[in-house]
């Protein structure tokens, strides 16, 4: 039999939760086979993340805590998509808003589901040039800390397991291989 996603029925659905980063809810799930079951799932808006440039070899990391892991975590920057909003402008915004650059030049590289076997969440991907500096505007409850790093080095440190966070590693290696980098060239350390 074919997988066919229009095949799959959804019997009901009991919302938990409803919060700023999108709704929880309960979905019973009937496949072709007959098989029913609940699946535990979020919806989410969406998010972009950006791999700035501050050069042809240097980018923008932030050092960001999560509550969540418990940890602080080597990211690009990145943010949920306001309603309406449009990926490219989100990314330009959380840009301004946890780095304080502002980029003339914003080009798409991708995007990733994160983790779908319990969230909807796609995250748009995007590399930024020709910065310009200014003060950043983060929220309250955001703890960051904006470092320029080597491109090579931010890949040796994914290499080394320094950078955990998903989309980081997505987005510089797409970086990376729009600047005409590749992981395994020797002379990125």
């Amino acid at each position: 039999m074919a997988l066919d996603p229009r095949r799959v029925r959804e019997h009901g659905r009991r919302i938990l939760h409803e919060g700023s980063v999108g709704s929880f809810a309960l979905h019973d799930i009937e496949l072709p086979s007959g098989h029913r079951f609940t699946l535990e799932v979020i919806r989410h808006p969406g998010a972009a993340a950006v791999v700035p440039f501050l050069d042809e070899e240097r980018v923008v990391l932030i050092r960001q805590y999560r509550f969540a892991p418990g940890q602080v975590l080597w990211e690009v920057p990145a943010g949920k998509l306001e309603p309406g909003e449009a990926p490219e402008a989100c990314a330009a915004r959380e840009l301004a808003e946890e780095t304080g650059y502002r980029a003339a030049r914003i080009e798409r590289t991708g995007s990733i589901l994160t983790t779908p076997g319990f969230t909807d969440e796609l995250i748009h991907l995007f590399c930024a040039w020709d910065l310009e500096p200014g003060a950043p505007e983060r929220e309250q409850n955001e703890w960051i800390e904006v470092r320029d790093i080597e491109l090579g080095e931010a890949l040796a440190m994914i290499e080394r397991g320094e950078i955990l966070d998903a989309k980081t590693i997505v987005a510089l290696h797409h970086a990376a291989r729009r600047a005409g980098h590749r992981a395994d060239d020797p002379g990125i350390p």
